[in-house]
């Protein structure tokens, strides 16, 4: 075989489809379950999550426009553990997924009395005034889109609100947590007096 004719396959060799090229790994070619190993261990959370909002967010600097997205996630348990979290990021996964780290670290316990709150309250934050009212069993939720997202993730499952001035999904959710941090139980306000509960 002359030199021209070693050249040439060699070249066609290269040239061949990756599909068909040799195994040089060493590692047997298959399915996963046929060779035998692990699929990745997905972790299961206690807590359930809820994407409120997605923002685009461009941001003008000396060399022309920044575009990142910020998005508003709450998780919570439905067991009266709930958390919010804002995430910054140049994509929209990785944006979700830090406000979701976030809002886990910054999980709060909410009273729940039955399946309503104790009493009414008012949660306020920038120009967001939210009112909380507790509900017999029945009405359901009835609560805007933000506010529902805080409230179903934290367990209450009867309750009526009405929300006043701005209707930024950041501030009603915020106004919504601090209304819900605010509650009180009878054990707790007769804890803190030094009293019993038949007594208040």
């Amino acid at each position: 075989m002359t030199e021209l004719e070693k050249t040439q396959e060699v070249a066609t060799e290269n040239s061949a489809p990756k599909g068909k090229r040799n195994n040089f790994s060493g590692k047997p070619k298959g399915d996963r379950k046929e060779r035998g190993e692990r699929a990745p261990r997905r972790e299961v959370s206690e807590f359930d999550k809820q994407v409120v909002s997605v923002r685009r967010v461009v941001k003008v600097v000396k060399g022309g426009r920044t575009l990142r997205f910020s998005a508003l996630v709450v998780v919570g348990d439905r067991k009266g553990r709930v958390g919010l979290g804002i995430g910054k990021s140049k994509d929209v996964s990785s944006a979700i997924e830090k406000a979701t780290t976030i809002a886990k670290r910054n999980v709060k316990n909410i009273p729940i009395v039955g399946d309503t709150i104790p009493h009414e309250t008012v949660g306020k934050f920038s120009a967001t005034n939210i009112m909380l009212l507790p509900a017999p069993e029945g009405t359901g939720v009835i609560a805007g889109g933000s506010a529902r997202a805080v409230i179903e993730l934290a367990g209450i499952k009867n309750i009526v609100t009405k929300k006043h001035g701005s209707s930024n999904k950041i501030n009603c959710v915020k106004a919504t947590m601090n209304g819900l941090l605010s509650l009180k139980t009878k054990e707790e306000i007769a804890r803190r007096r030094g009293k019993s509960v038949e007594e208040i």
